[in-house]
């Protein structure tokens, strides 16, 4: 039963595969023609699709060929509008330098015509000098010597008036231009180097807490105080001045142990000939230390090295010392620094020039204890000590003893000369300060149509009364430069001198 079910389900799916495809076969046979004809409609589209996209493209690559011609056709036309502009500036220079070649020529032209009327104009000036001349000399009958001096005297007055003229015209501009550069040249010094100076004197004063002290002090019939000058070496003046105690010594050293060893007796309050001698020995160790500490800082500030301690213990000693009010000390330091700024302007070794600038006035540290002067006293001390031969020339030669041999010494007795003439570094002599008035107004009178000559300002100012009737306005500005040179060339001054002309015509009538 089982395989007639089977057999007869097997033959009714074969007739139903069949049926099934004649069914799909009569259905390709239909579609065929449809998708042939669907196929030629896509054909017949992408042909015309491609066509329009070759239209397109040439369109497209026509436009971008015009464009280029365009852009070409137009960079044409710019070359040719800037060759035509160039051309036109040629043409323009062309023209110009024609124009100046004709100029040239003609400017050459005239200088050539001016030169030959200067030299006619120039022979024919010298054929009239020559007349001239040789009239000059029939008529005044004077050798060629004397006419030339005659004609050179002439020139010489009419040009002073000229002179004068120029001299009143400049002058304003002229101070103006001197006040900045003085002005520029003190402030420049200043700022280089600036030092300050104090007077010293030859008396110290000691304050005393009473004038019971006093007693004390002179001790029973006068012990204590002969004790005390022999051990120090000073003079001690007790006197009616209440409050105070003088200590006299030439020796500044001397003074200032006496002075330090008087304070320290009073403050001890113990005061007899056996203190006194502990407490002089005391101050007198203390004082060589403070001596020795005093010419390493004058080293040290100067930047000098390698000094034999001795030397440098007669630098300390000058801090004691001064000179018309100046101290020593301080002014070899300055010395030491002028000397070796000019040594260095002029390129030389400005270390030798310290050394002979600070060692200079060495000799006034032992000028009491050698015979001679201090620069002969500071060449024998800086020759013992084994200084060089610059260092000692310098010292012997600064104020002119020896001829100078060495450039040092010349820059020294320069620097010298600075520190010491420079207002306020030292006090003249009575006898100096007269002798230079009176060179100054005897100098001043050697001129011709001066009548008096004062000195006054303490010899900073000259005035000049001159004789109106030899002596006009300009002549007068003359005198008063060439007196004022004079000055210059002639004396020797700190600071300047101010040079005044005093000319006065009076007219005077008497109504009878």
């Amino acid at each position: 039963m089982d395989y007639i079910v089977a057999g007869i389900a097997g033959v009714a799916g074969i007739a139903v595969g069949l049926l099934i495809d004649r069914m799909i076969k009569g259905s390709a046979y239909k579609s065929r023609d449809e998708i042939v004809q669907q196929a030629e409609r896509d054909a017949e589209n992408l042909r015309r699709d491609r066509e329009l996209e070759l239209k397109e493209e040439i369109l497209k690559r026509r436009e971008e060929l015009e464009q280029k011609l365009d852009e070409s056709r137009n960079a044409l036309r710019d070359r040719e509008r800037e060759i035509d502009q160039k051309e036109v500036r040629l043409k323009e220079q062309q023209s110009d330098f024609r124009k100046k070649e004709q100029m040239l020529q003609t400017t050459q032209q005239k200088l050539t015509e001016r030169t030959r009327a200067i030299d006619a104009r120039q022979k024919e000036l010298n054929r009239v000098l020559k007349e001239e001349q040789e009239l000059l000399h029939r008529i005044s009958e004077l050798d060629r010597d004397a006419a030339k001096n005659l004609l050179l005297k002439r020139i010489e007055n009419e040009l002073s008036d000229e002179v004068g003229a120029l001299i009143l015209k400049h002058e304003s501009n002229v101070k103006t231009e001197c006040d900045r550069l003085s002005r520029e040249i003190i402030g420049m010094a200043v700022q280089r180097y600036a030092s300050a100076h104090t007077s010293e004197i030859a008396v110290s004063t000691v304050d005393i807490p009473s004038d019971e002290m006093k007693g004390r002090i002179i001790g029973r019939e006068g012990r204590n105080i002969r004790a005390f000058e022999k051990e120090t070496g000073v003079d001690v003046i007790v006197d009616d001045t209440p409050g105070v105690v003088i200590i006299s010594a030439f020796d500044s050293v001397r003074r200032e142990i006496g002075k330090l060893s008087l304070i320290k007796l009073i403050q001890d309050g113990r005061i007899h000939p056996t203190r006194i001698e502990e407490i002089v020995a005391e101050t007198q160790k203390e004082m060589e230390e403070h001596i020795r500490r005093l010419g390493l800082e004058a080293c040290e500030e100067v930047g000098i090295r390698g000094l034999h301690e001795k030397i440098v213990n007669l630098m300390g000693r000058l801090h004691f010392r001064v000179s018309y009010s100046q101290n020593v000390r301080q002014h070899s330091i300055e010395v030491a620094h002028l000397t070796g700024l000019l040594a260095e302007q002029l390129g030389l070794d400005g270390n030798i020039a310290r050394r002979c600038g600070f060692l200079h006035d060495i000799g006034k540290a032992a000028d009491h204890e050698m015979e001679g002067g201090h620069p002969a006293v500071g060449a024998e001390l800086l020759k013992r000590y084994g200084e060089s031969e610059e260092v000692i020339h310098a010292a012997a030669g600064h104020h002119d003893d020896i001829r100078p041999d060495h450039i040092y010494t010349v820059l020294v007795a320069a620097a010298d000369a600075i520190s010491a003439a420079r207002p306020g570094a030292r006090r003249e002599t009575l006898e100096k300060y007269v002798r230079r008035l009176e060179e100054l107004e005897t100098l001043a009178c050697g001129f011709p149509g001066v009548e008096q000559a004062f000195a006054v300002q303490a010899g900073r100012e000259i005035r000049i009364i001159v004789d109106s009737n030899r002596v006009n306005d300009r002549q007068a500005r003359k005198m008063t430069r060439d007196i004022a040179s004079a000055i210059e060339e002639t004396l020797t001054y700190p600071g300047e001198i101010k040079v005044t002309v005093l000319r006065e015509t009076r007219a005077v009538e008497y109504a009878k």
